[in-house]
């Protein structure tokens, strides 16, 4: 059997092993290309040779420049809500990762009811649309022609762009930008030797930070280093357990309920890791732990051997994640065998000064909306 290049062990290499030292030199070579095409680009943009489009709304982007997770679904979530407890008609709109698009564009939710599954929609937008009532989530390949939609069908007068950061077609009032405190570094490479997808000056298009899992770091003190130029508001998150969820949506349990349990776990996340110290932070005996790649769409005999597992194991509950809860819609039996664990961002020490600098943004913003935008 062909061995996988180990691409994470190659990533977190910090340039003084042999480890894989072919695979990384024809990395390096490809990483100087690829941020050439990327450092042009974003020239383009700033020199007004590519122009962004202005929707006729308000627009706020939620991003990041690294690829893997680093809490994009539940900072939207967490904004969405926000907006509208504080009187806006927000919409989510997102390019769908994953999901068969159907049209070029797709209505998730309507805000009354799910009228897409996870396949068709993606699972991150099925997830959104899942935790947001009156709320509506599109998809569509074009963002700007979604975003037209969900103004003109659903009269929103906000829209968050989930995953947008490298999307420059559209302009945004406010660019958010999400940096994961696990995986900050000074020796941060590009794409495909590293994790970044465009280098790290690129931070200086952002209107603010936000430094998620915050908890998990060893060093949060690092993270100013990274940008000391940049006068960019600097907020700090946390992801903590909100709850587990009987797959069906039918039953809930507190997260103290798995202290002292034996739990069978699955994912297929871009960290597995930061799932599996949330079962332990809460006292559950993690029996078994498979971990998929992240978006994987199980089939039904990996189903069934983690059914099996559990049953040999004798086990309390089988514990998984939202995202891949969504990508279980098709398998009901199996889906209300098991507990999802609902995770809820939560910007530390308070959630005031964050919410009032959106607000001020998205309020500056309104009065002194141009007619033709220059970009951010």
């Amino acid at each position: 059997m062909k061995k996988m290049i180990d691409w994470q062990r190659i990533w977190d290499d910090d340039g003084n092993t042999g480890y894989y030292s072919p695979v990384k030199i024809i990395a390096n070579i490809l990483s100087f290309f690829y941020r050439f095409i990327i450092n042009f680009r974003n020239w383009l943009y700033d020199k007004r040779i590519l122009k962004e489009t202005a929707l006729p709304c308000l627009v706020i982007s939620v991003g990041n420049i690294t690829v893997g997770g680093t809490g994009k679904t539940p900072c939207v979530i967490m904004l969405a809500q926000m907006l509208r407890e504080n009187g806006f008609k927000p919409a989510v709109i997102s390019r769908g990762y994953g999901g068969e698009k159907i049209n070029p564009v797709n209505i998730v939710s309507d805000g009354r009811e799910i009228l897409l599954d996870s396949r068709i929609a993606g699972d991150e937008p099925f997830l959104i649309a899942q935790e947001l009532k009156n709320i509506p989530v599109l998809t569509g390949a074009k963002r700007i022609l979604t975003g037209k939609t969900a103004v003109n069908q659903f009269g929103a007068n906000v829209l968050i762009c989930d995953d947008a950061m490298q999307h420059r077609q559209i302009f945004r009032d406010i660019n958010l930008v999400l940096l994961d405190s696990r995986s900050l570094s000074e020796k941060n490479h590009i794409l495909p030797r590293g994790r970044l997808r465009e280098p790290m000056t690129e931070l200086k298009r952002a209107s603010a930070i936000v430094i998620t899992r915050t908890d998990e770091a060893i060093e949060t003190g690092q993270i100013e280093k990274l940008f000391p130029a940049e006068k960019i508001p600097v907020f700090r998150s946390i992801h903590k357990p909100n709850d587990i969820i009987k797959g069906d949506y039918r039953a809930r349990k507190q997260v103290s309920e798995l202290k002292g349990k034996k739990v069978c776990a699955f994912c297929g996340i871009a960290n597995p890791n930061s799932f599996r110290k949330t079962l332990s932070d809460a006292g559950a005996q993690v029996l078994s732990f498979d971990v998929f790649p992240d978006h994987h769409s199980y089939s039904k005999n990996e189903l069934e051997k983690i059914r099996n597992r559990f049953i040999d194991c004798q086990a309390d509950f089988i514990v998984s994640t939202q995202k891949d809860g969504a990508r279980l819609q098709n398998f009901p039996e199996f889906l209300n065998m098991i507990y999802i664990l609902r995770i809820e961002m939560e910007i530390i020490p308070k959630s005031d000064s964050f919410n009032k600098f959106i607000l001020d943004r998205l309020a500056g913003a309104r009065q002194n909306k141009p007619t033709t935008r220059k970009p951010a």
